[in-house]
């Protein structure tokens, strides 16, 4: 889901980057899940017994204005080397909360860097969160993470580095959707495609298109976790992923789609995982 947001003014700005995925719940609710994003320049750097260490809070608020619920969740997070980050290096990390459907919701991000008081940025906007408990064929947001991940965000089997859609190297990625109400057995066809779009936000270029076709191996609650690997390497630019699943006895189809965005990183550039502040020492 595009998240488009207004930073608030603060006396020592920390940008960065982040985006918004959601997922079936439990009790009818909804997983919201927040990938954030800051840049190795826009931190500072602490010497810690012979090592460089970045730390930085996260906190995440989604309010219903209707009902003046308010779902949140607060970390932090640091990530320690041997030597300095490039400048260019991306610190990633996740937070995630559970609340309920809602048209009306506000979702706020927060960032702080945990070694400078008030330096931060805060980003906000209107949220739709999807209720995903209906019995109809529905496909769950589709998330994004660098391939071959040993740690990050895990939900059911899969372990997933996720990153937000804007910051993606020219490289193979891991894509991770969810099928609902597709009983076990059941024959299905998923076709995946990759259009290039311009900055109108039109498709822009020949699709690439890959079919696939399964039986479905869905759990008990009738939801069944994908994982997928995107081997060909993109060029930089704007895209539009798009995934449709059509059930092969009743015919129904669910198509989600995801803009994101691929980076030409230099200069030795990489993304490394914080890890929560309180796993330290």
């Amino acid at each position: 889901m595009a998240i488009l947001s207004m930073a608030a003014p603060t006396s020592a700005p920390l940008p960065f980057f982040y985006d918004l995925y959601t997922f079936r719940g439990d009790a009818g609710g909804t997983t919201v899940v927040a990938s954030i994003a800051v840049e190795a320049r826009r931190l500072k750097r602490e010497n810690i017994q012979g090592q460089s260490r970045y730390r930085f809070d996260v906190r995440f608020v989604l309010a219903d204005t209707a009902t003046r619920s308010v779902s949140n969740t607060e970390d932090s997070v640091f990530l320690s080397m041997p030597v300095a980050l490039n400048r260019q290096h991306l610190v990633h990390t996740y937070v995630e909360v559970q609340a309920e459907p809602s048209r009306s919701t506000l979702q706020r991000v927060v960032v702080t860097d945990a070694t400078r008081p008030g330096t931060g940025q805060l980003y906000s906007s209107p949220f739709l969160i999807p209720d995903y408990s209906g019995s109809e064929l529905m496909l769950s947001d589709i998330a994004f993470g660098l391939p071959d991940a040993t740690g990050g965000w895990t939900r059911r089997g899969v372990t997933l580095a996720l990153l937000p859609t804007s910051q993606f190297p020219t490289s193979a990625f891991d894509v991770y959707y969810e099928i609902y109400n597709l009983p076990a057995g059941t024959p299905y066809e998923t076709e995946i495609s990759i259009q290039p779009i311009d900055d109108d936000d039109d498709e822009d270029g020949q699709a690439v298109r890959t079919i696939f076709s399964g039986e479905s191996a869905a759990r008990q609650d009738g939801s069944m976790a994908v994982l997928r690997r995107i081997e060909s390497a993109l060029p930089r630019g704007r895209y539009r992923f798009m995934v449709s699943v059509r059930d092969r006895i009743g015919g129904e189809v669910a198509t989600q789609t995801r803009d994101f965005e691929v980076r030409a990183w230099g200069g030795g550039a990489t993304l490394v995982e914080a890890l929560p502040y309180k796993a330290e020492g």
